[in-house]
């Protein structure tokens, strides 16, 4: 089956105090963004990118491309105004059956283990969303009053959320709605389930420059 992983990275990261967006901040000398790529195309071989940018930052995804990595590979597409509209994009590009891969492009510390992991069980079950358990103590808050939730009822959801094209391009040609904050939410309101597969502790999103720096510990000490 075809592969084609969309790395959705045309955010700007207003919480990370900085003018430049996250995805293009250094680790180790080389942007965040690098790491992400990366791992994808250290997954498989025959895998293709669809690359969402800012308007105002396409050169430098452009120059990270060719610096390191084969232009043939990677395709650049514009952003929206939503992580839906950036999506929608990105599906546009994609001709023919696929396995797609919808992946944050701050989750920089993604392995191959994980992107296996998801492609053989969309293949098989047609979705794959990575998920954790949840170790903290919940409690939802309403108006005045807050009560416990039973924290082992609840998963922490993670990217690539991975389907088969014949499933994500058919749902995101629904109405948008502001509830969708992820792809499983779009492809549920499309009126099919989605299914779980356990994801990684270490496949955070990059949000705080805190992250940043626990981000770089750890690709030095998988560096070295």
């Amino acid at each position: 089956m075809q592969k084609v992983a969309l790395i959705v990275a045309a955010g700007t990261g207003i919480r990370m105090n900085s003018d430049v967006p996250k995805q293009f901040l250094l680790i180790s000398g080389k942007p965040l963004l690098y790491y992400t790529l990366e791992a994808f195309f250290n997954s498989y071989d025959d895998l293709k990118v669809i690359l969402v940018l800012p308007a105002e930052h396409i050169s430098k995804g452009q120059e990270i491309i060719d610096g390191f990595f084969e232009k043939s590979k990677i395709s650049i597409c514009q952003g929206g105004e939503t992580r839906f509209h950036s999506v929608q994009n990105g599906l546009a590009l994609v001709k023919g059956e696929h396995i797609i891969f919808v992946h944050d492009g701050v989750r920089c510390l993604i392995t191959p283990s994980l992107i296996h992991t998801c492609y053989e069980n969309a293949v098989q079950y047609g979705t794959a969303i990575p998920a954790t358990e949840c170790k903290d103590s919940l409690r939802m808050v309403k108006k005045n009053e807050n009560k416990s939730i039973n924290r082992d009822a609840i998963r922490l959801i993670q990217t690539p959320q991975t389907f088969h094209s014949k499933i994500l391009i058919p749902a995101y040609k629904i109405e948008y709605k502001s509830q969708f904050t992820d792809d499983a939410s779009v492809v549920e309101a499309y009126g099919l389930k989605v299914h779980l597969v356990a994801g990684e502790e270490l496949n955070f999103k990059i949000t705080t420059p805190l992250d940043l720096k626990l981000a770089e510990y750890i690709i030095e000490q998988r560096e070295s």
